[in-house]
Formats: C-alpha cells, structure tokens, sequence
C-alpha cells in the first residue's frame, strides 16, 4: 500500500493529470489511481520514483507490461516511461484535440494497446 504522503507527492507532481494520456482528473467521476511503473508484481518498489497517476483507463491498460511491440519493426520496445522521458516528446494531440499520437519508436503505440501494438486513441478525455 502506497502511503498517504506519497500518493500526495505523486498526485501534485503530475498536476493532476493523468501521466499516460495527460487527461486532468477534474474531468473524471473518479479519483484517478497511483500506477506503479515498473510492476509491483515484478518484485519493483512503492518509491516515488516508480510512481504515477494514472487514470483508471490507463492504469488497467498498462496492467503489469513494462514494454510493447512496434507495429513498424515488430521489435520488442518500452512502453512510455514518464519518470525517464518527457510526454511532448514522443505524443502529440490531434489538431482537433481527439487523438493521441505516438511520434517516436518508444511511442508508436499508445497505452490502449500497451502489450499488442498500435493505434490511435479515440476519445478526447484519455488514450484508452
């Protein structure tokens, strides 16, 4: 169990917004969720440093998968790391703000298909 005072460090280093798909909690009916980046059921910690918020759509895609596919090479890839690597560097919104794009290798699919390999996101509110 994360501790209280962590899940509030977490909570307002990613100014309320989603670490995966950038949604801001305000918009859900529910509290978005602690997601341990590196899996908790791999053996890894509850340090902060493995932390993220996530919404819940994120958090269930991202289950325990630490890398993906690349639909282009079908190598095996990591999955966005937000610890390690900056959002606007490898995702981009659609002009009409209701797709998320992968840009780079890391990023050519998005954590609705984290484990399987490509799409798009569809909804305005998350990549799931």
């Amino acid at each position: 169990m994360v501790p209280n005072a962590t899940r509030r460090l977490v909570r307002q280093r990613a100014r309320y917004l989603c670490e995966y798909c950038h949604s801001p909690e305000y918009l859900s009916p529910d509290r978005f969720t602690i997601d341990h980046i590196m899996p908790q059921s791999l053996g890894k910690s509850d340090e902060p440093d493995n932390l993220a918020l996530a919404c819940h759509r994120c958090n269930e895609r991202h289950y325990n998968f630490t890398s993906g596919i690349d639909p282009q090479t079908q190598k095996e890839i990591p999955l966005f790391n937000p610890r390690q690597q900056q959002w606007s560097e490898h995702f981009i919104w659609t002009k009409d703000g209701t797709k998320i794009v992968g840009t780079t290798p890391t990023c050519n699919f998005s954590p609705q298909d984290w484990g399987v390999g490509g799409a798009q996101c569809v909804s305005p509110m998350c990549i799931c």
